[in-house]
């Protein structure tokens, strides 16, 4: 029974988050968040990074995008990557952002390998390497 609860809660969170009705998407969702949902930590990363639903949390933000990450959501990974590459929700470290880019970027995320593959043309956070951003334009499916 109470799986299926969670996963009436899931589902309603989703629904809400989707049709940016954001205060009952975080009703749903961070409970979820809390207890290890990494597609749920994500969501509620999101909103609270945006001030959606909720008032802007730059720390409960990260934290959340982190322990999605950490747990292999590429997605989150991907938004770890940018948070710290803009510097947003924490310190600007390039080397962090490339190595969680490079997670996500293993798991096929197109966004991700493209990221990668600019800051290797530039050697922002890593070491330029031209080879090495072709070869991720052409895992992203760009003609070069």
């Amino acid at each position: 029974m109470g799986d299926r609860l969670h996963d009436a809660d899931y589902s309603s969170g989703v629904a809400a988050f989707e049709a940016k009705n954001f205060s009952q998407a975080m009703r749903f969702l961070y409970p979820l968040a809390q207890a290890g949902n990494a597609d749920a930590q994500h969501r509620v990363a999101i909103m609270f990074q945006n001030g959606l639903g909720v008032v802007r949390d730059d720390g409960r933000a990260f934290e959340m995008m982190q322990a999605a990450a950490e747990q292999g959501y590429a997605i989150a990974q991907h938004g770890l990557g940018f948070m710290y590459l803009e510097g947003e929700c924490v310190a600007r470290d390039s080397a962090e952002a490339a190595r969680w880019f490079r997670k996500a970027a293993d798991q096929g995320l197109a966004g991700s390998l493209t990221t990668l593959a600019m800051m290797y043309e530039e050697g922002n956070g890593v070491e330029k390497d031209p080879e090495e951003a072709r070869r991720l334009y052409a895992e992203a499916g760009f003609d070069l």
